[in-house]
């Protein structure tokens, strides 16, 4: 049996396996890039959520009367109480209050590990949460 010579062999299969071998490691990159920071996304939306439902939910505790039946949020005091909570925990956003809710919207920004090299550097997130006391 002949086996081929290496002068016989086509030039033109030199190198082929190296391209396909560098598309497919950027692919899992990417892939994995896509798995972890995603969740890093997820995650910060979470944490974005649960702070502005707290800081809505403080807000809406200072009322300025209970007597007639139906709570009235005092306004003024109710802003001043949930920004210190964002303050306090060293969020930034905003926040807006009637006599019958209390809106938080917060807005983080999360860095990203592995999208980094695609060059996403990172990813900003906000969240809106209301809260009105109940009678």
């Amino acid at each position: 049996m002949d086996q081929p010579s290496k002068a016989g062999r086509s030039r033109s299969d030199r190198g082929s396996i190296s391209g396909f071998v560098v598309v497919i490691t950027l692919t899992v990159l990417v892939c994995a890039g896509l798995a972890v920071d995603g969740a890093r996304i997820v995650g910060g939306k979470v944490s974005a959520a649960d702070h502005a439902a707290n800081a809505a939910r403080a807000g809406a505790q200072e009322l300025t009367s209970l007597h007639n039946g139906a709570p009235v949020i005092d306004t003024a005091r109710a802003r001043r109480t949930a920004q210190s909570y964002l303050a306090a925990h060293g969020l930034s956003g905003s926040v807006s209050a009637t006599p019958q809710r209390v809106t938080v919207t917060v807005r983080i920004t999360v860095s990203m590990t592995l999208l980094r090299l695609a060059g996403v550097s990172s990813k900003s997130i906000s969240a809106t949460r209301s809260s009105a006391p109940i009678s």
